[in-house]
């Protein structure tokens, strides 16, 4: 199964994970109404480990290809990985305009995971799978506990 990954280069995979922090970044230098993201986690353990998986999520996506992927074009999957990026996108510019409510915190929960996810099955990159859904369970679980009880 190893036989068919390669370490390089992967373009599309560090050009989504861009377009998933740019978000993030903006927030970082700019708080929103309502900005309840700013709080202290009660779950330090969960975070960290979401943070590894998250590295490995990144490092994986962007460094690993498969030699029997296609080219890259629009496919359903690259279309639904645009489609979670545009809700992760309207679920921050809501966050943005003060709703700070359960749908907008599993919009900015779900679509980035989803997206990535979507990615590696169109990039044929099953070594990316289990680092996305532990990233995933970690981020479900940080939502659920600190926004959604």
């Amino acid at each position: 199964m190893l036989k068919k990954y390669t370490f390089g280069f992967e373009p599309w995979g560090l050009a989504l994970f861009l377009l998933i922090m740019i978000p993030t970044v903006i927030w970082s230098a700019v708080s929103a109404p309502n900005d309840v993201l700013r709080a202290s986690s009660p779950t330090p353990r969960i975070d960290a480990i979401g943070s590894v998986f998250q590295v490995l999520m990144i490092a994986a996506v962007c460094l690993v290809r498969n030699r029997e992927r296609a080219p890259f074009r629009a496919t359903p999957l690259v279309v639904c990985t645009e489609l979670c990026c545009l809700l992760y996108g309207a679920s921050w510019a809501a966050y943005y305009c003060g709703m700070a409510n359960a749908a907008v915190i599993v919009g900015l929960t779900v679509p980035p995971c989803m997206a990535f996810l979507f990615f590696a099955f169109d990039r044929k990159n099953g070594i990316a799978l289990v680092p996305i859904l532990g990233f995933a369970a970690c981020h479900v679980i940080y939502a659920a506990v600190n926004f959604l009880r």
